[in-house]
């Protein structure tokens, strides 16, 4: 590895630890070089997993989706990005577990649902009512209703 700043090779591990929730090593670097310090994240190499469209098209997964989608729901909502970046990496671990190469696109939509259910319920109706694709006002109430009973869990399935 690279020093970013120098280029130089060769450089000295300072510290290391967990990160992302146990999911990867973050180490901190010294470059022996020009003395700069800098961070690094080790994580396995995962496989690749291709979202089945409901055309039939295959896309490969996007992390960086599921995260855009999550903040525009949270638009103008008291939630940090880091709240959901952590939440777009059990959504994606979640997927990872379940499915080996392909995973259908109405199987994201539940899981991002479960997380913004936790974080916001503003942001979860917002969401869910772009994923059900809501018409009327009955279905906004709907949801309403199910998320002030509790009931959210069995709205998700819908």
């Amino acid at each position: 590895m690279h020093c970013p700043f120098c280029g130089f090779i060769d450089q000295r591990v300072l510290d290391s630890r967990p990160a992302r929730d146990g999911e990867a090593i973050r180490r901190r670097r010294e470059c022996s070089g020009c003395g700069r310090r800098f961070t690094t994240f080790e994580e396995p190499e995962r496989p690749r997993l291709f979202v089945v469209k409901r055309g039939g098209s295959r896309q490969e997964f996007s992390r960086d989706k599921v995260l855009s989608s999550m903040v525009l729901a949270c638009r103008k909502r008291p939630v940090d990005v880091e709240t959901l970046r952590q939440a777009c990496e059990r959504v994606e671990r979640d997927l990872f577990q379940e499915y080996e190469e392909e995973v259908p696109s109405n199987a994201i939509g539940p899981l991002v649902l479960r997380e913004l259910m936790v974080i916001d319920t503003v942001a979860y109706v917002r969401f869910a009512s772009v994923y059900f694709e809501f018409e009327t006002v009955v279905d906004f109430e709907e949801i309403i209703s199910s998320v002030q009973k509790g009931a959210a869990g069995e709205a998700v399935l819908r």
